[in-house]
Order: structure tokens, then C-alpha cells, then sequence
């Protein structure tokens, strides 16, 4: 199926800004794409003929805090890059712990923070921080830009005031004080991999003891995210005591108008919110807010730091007679078809590489997992044209020399394979693991394959196949 008629890989803003003033609605700017290719796949962008992809703009993934004591987002910042940020852990946790809550690894490493506010899903985790921040958005189109505060962006379920040539290229908010610390709660029906049931945001600045001023937001909860304003309002001057965190936490669950669907009622909802939010306010009130929280979090992007940075130095377009030219196992490649597939049909159906398999085809299951530009994806999320001039592996070109990755022989020694269907996708992951890790803990494995799910196993003897290798690869090193 051809999702797409053609396919753009600007180098500047400017070609992409031009791109949508033309195209108007027929036109959307992707990064990670997560989002827009299921929704085309499900037919709920029916008018949708042109990607503009703004990945290979150099510059656009920066986290920076400016002279004014401002800390900026790029565009093409990602979860992954907000998890591990020294500043955003320091200084803003409640979004390094939102942005570690996306999703699984191959995902947080394309989809974008502004991708996420854009597709504004009310269940989305990375927006209720940034809400609580006071977030600003910088919004540019042909004819200049304009700013934009995060609370007036949303219009209702997803939908929000950016017009169809507009394109956000600055999120910003104001670096809490060093006396502030600021937490994130997520409550889901898996570990990984999960849409929020409810979430909440809490930032705090204390004088001394007593709460300054106090941000509570929620998502899951309503059309859109919002404030806990009666909590608000009662924290600032208080102590955080067991009878103040019991109060704030019943005026919070009275902000929440939540809905029954298929994670939960509307009444399991609003009780969630006053548990969460109590149980924030104690970590808060303790200091534990980040236990538990990596030190080093698994990115699966190995030791190289080349995510987002690889300017094509020009413009591509991609139409039905534009061939693709990539790299793929260390052999260049030439595709005349495929276009408007994903990456991961284009592997299979053009490239013959059926190693990476289709589970979901919607980035649930980590089967179709391979590297692309040195970090491992999920496929089917990929849009085949973004593998113009890149750098490809799958399964088949992860054995070296004649022999396999040391992941495969685990793999084989240990017994870790069942119907063997999951298999390509975990052994890629595991094998981008240990480019991070020499000596991974239990936890760093379990984390590199949240991505991937086997619906044969407890998951015990691919856990020990992978411990082995990295034992093994070690002991060579």
C-alpha cells in the first residue's frame, strides 16, 4: 500500500516552512513519525499527500539554558535526549522522568518532545510536565513567528491553535530555581510500553521548608491537560505534612474530568489521581523523588553521538521515480520502488530481507528492530525515503567475519529461542546494548528490550542469553 505520494528531505527550515505554506493541508512534518504513519495507516489522515521530513536539519536537537536562565528545547529533541540530559535531570526531573516513560527505547529515540505536543493526545506524558513548567512555544510560518503559551496551544482533543503552514521551533520555559525539585507519576497498565491511565506533574519552589508556589497538572483526565488549581492555591505557603499532602491530593482528583474507556472509569481515574498525587507530594516532601531513576539511562543509540546529525548537505525529493540509495550491511543499495512504503516493507519486499519480521506494524512489538544511523528503531515507525543516504543493519549483517554476534551464539547456547518470531528484533537490541554497556546490570537488560515483546516466554532465558554475551564480550575485551 502506498501511504504517501511524495516524500521531502529539506536541509534548512526555510525549504520546509516554504513546503507547507504550499501544500497547505495535503502536507505534515515528520521526525519520528510514531504518530502520522499510523494515522495514515488507519485512514485518518485521508488528505495527507506530502512528508516533509526535517530530520536532516542540522541543529535542531540542542537542550540549552540561555543567559536569561531559560532552557530551551530544539525541535528535534527527543525523549531519549530529555532522559538523559544532566539539565533536564537537574533542573527540571518532572520531564526527564515524563520523557522516560514514552514508549520503549527504539521509539524515544525518534519521537520528538515537539512531536508529541503537537499530536496532542491528552494522554500524552511529555505535555503535563512542561505545562506545570509554564512552557512557551516558538511558532514560525512564511510570514514570521509568534509565541504561543503551552496552556492556550490546546483546543481540545487533539487539536490545537497551529495552523497548517506553521511549524513549532523552540519549546522554553523558565529554569526552576535551585530550591525547586519537580516530580512525574504515570500510572499504566504495563511497565513499558504504555498509555497513561492518569499521569501527573508536580512542581514545587520552597522557601525554607514551606512551599513558595506550587504547579500541578494533569493528563488522562480531560480534553486536554490541566491544572489542579483549588491544590495549587492551598499548597503555596504550607508545609508539605501528611494532613496537607491528604488535602492537596482530594483538591487535585476534584480538577479531574475523566471519561471510561477501555484502561479504565472515569471513578478508577479520579481515585488514581488522589493516590498519585499523594504519593508524589511524599517523594517530594522526602527528597526520593528521582530514586530509582537511572543513572545512565539505556538509549540503545550506542557509544556514538551522531543521533539527528547527519546533514545531507542538500535537499531531496522523493516521488515514484526517485530511487532510494542507501546503505545496508555494508553493501550500497539502490531501490527504484518503495517510496511510499515504510522502512520496514522496504526491507522486506524490495531489499529480501525478511529477517526483520512484522508483528504489529505499529511499533508495539520490537520485531521489525534494526539500526538505523547507529541507533536501533522499529521499522514499521520509519518512513522508507529516510533511508536515503543513511546507514542500515539488520539481522542479517549483524554476524561478522563468519561468525556470529556473540548475542546469537547466546542465543543458541542458552536455549532462548521458542516460535523464534521475536528473535531478530531482542537479538538487535541486546546487541546495540552492549555497544553502551560493557558490563550491563540485570535492570540495563531488562530496560534494552522493553521494546520487544515475546508472547512465548517469561523472557528468563533471553535475559541470561543476553547476561552471557556481555560476559563473554567483556572477557574478549
Amino acid at each position: 500500500m502506498k501511504l504517501w505520494r511524495r516524500y521531502e528531505t529539506p536541509k534548512t527550515i526555510e525549504e520546509a516552512l516554504a513546503l507547507l505554506d504550499e501544500h497547505g493541508e495535503k502536507a505534515r512534518l515528520v521526525a519520528g513519525a510514531t504518530d502520522i504513519i499510523l494515522e495514515i495507516e488507519r485512514g485518518l489522515r485521508p488528505g495527507v499527500e506530502l512528508l516533509i521530513d526535517v530530520t536532516r536539519i542540522p541543529g535542531l536537537d540542542e537542550i540549552s539554558l540561555d543567559g536569561k536562565g531559560w532552557i530551551h528545547l530544539g525541535p528535534m529533541v527527543t525523549h531519549n535526549h530529555c532522559a538523559g540530559s544532566d539539565l533536564i535531570i537537574q533542573r527540571a526531573f518532572a520531564l526527564a522522568r515524563a520523557c522516560w516513560e514514552v514508549g520503549a527505547p527504539q521509539i524515544r529515540s525518534r519521537g520528538t518532545v515537539a512531536g508529541n505536543l503537537v499530536t496532542a493526545s491528552p494522554a500524552n506524558d511529555s505535555i503535563t510536565p512542561l505545562m506545570a513548567l509554564g512552557t512557551l512555544l516558538k511558532i514560525q510560518s512564511v510570514a514570521g513567528e509568534r509565541e504561543v503559551e503551552l496552556e492556550s496551544f490546546y483546543t481540545g482533543v487533539r487539536e490545537t491553535v497551529l495552523q497548517p503552514n506553521e511549524m513549532v521551533t523552540d519549546i522554553y520555559f523558565p529554569a526552576p530555581p535551585e530550591t525547586a525539585r519537580s516530580t512525574f507519576f504515570k500510572l499504566g497498565l504495563r511497565r513499558a510500553q504504555a498509555i497513561s491511565i492518569v499521569n501527573v506533574a508536580i512542581v514545587l519552589a520552597f522557601e525554607g521548608s514551606r512551599i513558595a508556589s506550587a504547579k500541578v497538572t494533569l493528563g488522562a483526565v480531560a480534553p486536554t491537560i490541566v491544572h489542579a488549581e483549588a491544590a495549587e492555591a492551598f499548597l503555596s505557603g504550607k508545609e508539605l505534612r501528611e494532613d496537607v499532602i491528604a488535602e492537596a491530593a482530594e483538591r487535585t482528583a476534584a480538577a479531574a474530568q475523566p471519561i471510561d474507556d477501555v484502561r479504565g472509569s472515569a471513578d478508577y481515574r479520579r481515585r488514581m489521581v488522589a493516590r498519585t498525587t499523594a504519593r508524589s507530594l511524599r517523594q517530594l516532601a522526602s527528597g526520593t523523588e528521582q530514586d530509582g531513576y537511572p543513572d545512565d539511562p539505556v538509549m540503545l543509540w550506542g557509544s556514538a553521538e551522531w543521533h539527528w546529525r547527519q546533514s545531507l548537505g542538500q535537499s531531496y525529493s522523493h516521488v515514484d521515480d526517485t530511487p532510494i540509495v542507501t546503505k545496508i550491511n555494508g553493501r550500497e543499495l539502490r531501490f527504484e520502488t518503495g517510496q511510499g512504503k515504510t522502512l520496514l516493507r522496504l526491507l522486506r519486499e524490495e531489499g529480501k530481507l525478511i529477517g526483520t519480521k512484522e508483528g504489529c506494524a505499529e511499533g508495539e512489538c520490537g520485531a521489525c528492530t534494526v539500526f538505523l544511523d547507529g541507533m536501533a528503531v522499529m521499522a514499521c515507525m520509519v518512513p522508507a525515503p529516510r533511508a536515503h543516504m543513511a546507514e542500515i543493519i539488520t539481522i542479517e549483517g549483524l554476524a561478522a567475519d563468519g561468525a556470529l554476534h556473540p548475542v546469537q551464539q547466546a542465543f543458541i547456547d542458552e536455549g532462548a529461542v521458542q516460535c523464534g518470531y521475536c528473535t531478530p528484533g531482542l537479538i538487535m537490541s541486546a546487541a546495540k546494548l552492549l555497544e553502551e554497556r560493557v558490563h550491563p546490570t540485570r535492570w540495563d537488560v531488562q530496560q534494552s528490550i522493553t521494546g520487544n515483546l515475546c508472547r512465548c516466554t517469561g523472557y528468563y532465558k533471553v535475559l541470561t542469553a543476553i547476561e552471557r554475551a556481555a560476559r563473554e564480550r567483556a572477557a574478549e575485551a
